[in-house]
């Protein structure tokens, strides 16, 4: 399942050129040396992949205190559930409840700074950039998040959200270097191509929920064996 955040992340990577690409254009390195440019930009994506393992350890932390309760498979499906519904539920329905009102202060803060590091050049410039940038909010990131939660651990969630983040990093690098490249019809084809993808993934959940005995895809529930030669004095 860990493949599924990397997979996310490589063909997701578009919608996070629309969202974070104004921040990429701006980033402020040295175009008058290359060896510099990659360095600045490889701390940059580095920032992010941090923060996004952070995200991936607090929410891993999460779907381990589930597991140990036994609501790995219940997780899995509802967490599929969750992906299929939010792709298919319109976003104007969603829009309505303004979930994201109580964050709206400190993301206005986390803003803030994030406008502030791009106006420097100092040596930890780029590495405040992509960490700030990773907390910004975003439905892939989202969705990876549901992942990270699904996989019941803290260490697999915090790598889940590392190989989410190591997907978009060709074209957020693309980005950078060349800026718009994109027509706006394969553009469109990408977007249209995203809920399809974020379905497949919320599928394949809920079958590694349901413990189908398919090796890999939903392999079947470990059940404990049971001792049943125990004396009793």
């Amino acid at each position: 399942m860990l493949t599924t955040a990397f997979i996310l992340g490589l063909l997701g990577s578009l919608h996070c050129v629309g969202m974070c690409g104004p921040i990429a254009f701006m980033l402020p390195v040295d175009r008058s040396n290359s060896f510099k440019k990659i360095t600045q930009i490889v701390i940059y994506h580095f920032g992010r992949l941090l923060a996004y393992s952070i995200i991936g350890l607090v929410f891993g932390i999460v779907g381990k205190s589930l597991y140990i309760f036994g609501f790995q498979q219940q997780l899995s499906i509802g967490i599929g559930i969750l992906m299929i519904a939010l792709v298919l539920i319109p976003y104007k329905t969603i829009g309505k409840y303004n979930l994201s009102k109580p964050l709206n202060k400190l993301l206005s803060k986390l803003r803030s700074n994030l406008a502030q590091a791009l106006k420097k050049k100092t040596a930890d410039t780029f590495l405040s950039i992509g960490f700030l940038n990773g907390f910004l909010p975003c439905g892939l990131v989202y969705m990876a998040i549901f992942g990270a939660i699904a996989t019941g651990s803290l260490l697999q969630g915090s790598f889940y959200m590392v190989l989410f983040g190591l997907g978009t990093i060709p074209l957020m690098t693309s980005a950078i270097y060349i800026g718009k490249f994109l027509n706006y019809t394969i553009k469109q084809k990408i977007q249209k191509a995203i809920p399809v993808l974020v379905i497949i993934i919320g599928a394949l959940f809920i079958a590694r929920g349901l413990g189908l005995d398919i090796p890999y895809i939903s392999p079947a529930p470990i059940i404990e064996p049971v001792l049943g030669n125990i004396n009793c004095h």
